[in-house]
């Protein structure tokens, strides 16, 4: 290899390594879901601010599935639970995850990687209003995975998201 090739590579090398991370971007309109604890992404202060663009940007995907809280099984569409803390570079063992009434239950960081829950911001469709258990909804995959169909999980499928914390 020639002397100049070897600079080259080594100088390519070293602005790549140098070369900013891209950030979380400000969210533009209101936020409807703030996460802070431990993340390395921030866009306000100490912590990530999502505005309903930002949701609905990142890759939805939608499951049908019977809850307690519906007489039938409902189609509830919004990304993955892991894609947003990943958008956030999330790096803990647990999220609390608070409701707009202050409601919260503790999710293990590891249900996300083992089931593909979503953050609901749409149901049949229709985007979440605050009176329909809106901006956002915990939903795990209850007909892929009937062994879920429990208490302690439904717990979990915290209804009026607007808040998680990463331990």
């Amino acid at each position: 290899m020639t002397k100049l090739l070897k600079t080259l590579i080594v100088s390519t090398l070293l602005l790549a390594a140098s070369a900013p991370t891209l950030a979380l971007e400000a969210a533009q309109g209101r936020p409807i879901l703030t996460i802070n604890g431990l993340i390395a992404e921030k866009n306000a202060g100490a912590e990530a601010q999502f505005d309903s663009r930002m949701i609905d940007a990142l890759p939805q995907v939608k499951m049908t599935v019977p809850t307690p809280w519906y007489k039938t099984a409902q189609t509830f569409e919004g990304p993955l639970f892991r894609d947003v803390l990943k958008a956030v570079g999330a790096n803990g063992k647990k999220l609390y995850v608070v409701a707009l009434n202050d409601y919260a239950a503790e999710i293990p960081l590891s249900d996300l990687s083992k089931y593909d829950v979503i953050l609901a911001r749409k149901v049949n469709g229709k985007v979440l209003s605050v009176r329909d258990k809106g901006p956002l909804f915990v939903m795990y995959p209850f007909t892929k995975n009937p062994e879920l169909q429990t208490k302690d999980i439904y717990s979990r499928c915290v209804w009026q998201v607007n808040r998680i914390r990463v331990e």
